[in-house]
């Protein structure tokens, strides 16, 4: 069973954010990491790129396939993890320690529309 945490929100694309204030911390989910077996390489966007919900703001490849990180809430890039360029399988390891990206939001009350921890794990459920 994929870790699943309360103090996050998820997107159906396995994408999770934390939000403190107008920032926003975003990562893939355990299911995410899970899926797509070992990360050799992680694509990050460049700090001060602006992005729109839903669009594509990173990629992710593993020894299965390469995945696509969109944003679950527009802003505006403020930091990347750098870590992962030269460890990407950190997002392995310990997804929830390692987030990708940090925005800031443009609009704090798109997090209300994410899903929560129970409705990630129902919809998790439906994909089984």
């Amino acid at each position: 069973m994929s870790e699943i945490r309360d103090d996050v929100r998820y997107t159906e694309n396995h994408e999770w954010v934390q939000l403190d204030g107008t920032t926003a911390k975003v990562g893939i989910t355990d299911y995410a990491q899970d899926s797509l077996g070992e990360i050799v390489y992680v694509e990050l966007p460049e700090v001060e790129d602006q992005f729109s919900q839903g669009d594509e703001v990173a990629s992710i490849e593993s020894v299965k396939a390469a995945a696509p990180v969109y944003a679950p809430m527009g802003g505006r890039i403020v930091r990347v993890n750098k870590k992962l360029e030269d460890s990407p399988e950190l997002l392995n390891e310990a997804p929830f320690k390692n987030p990708i990206y940090t925005l800031e939001v443009d609009d704090p009350d798109e997090y209300a529309e994410l899903m929560d921890s129970d409705a990630y794990a129902d919809f998790l459920k439906e994909r089984e």
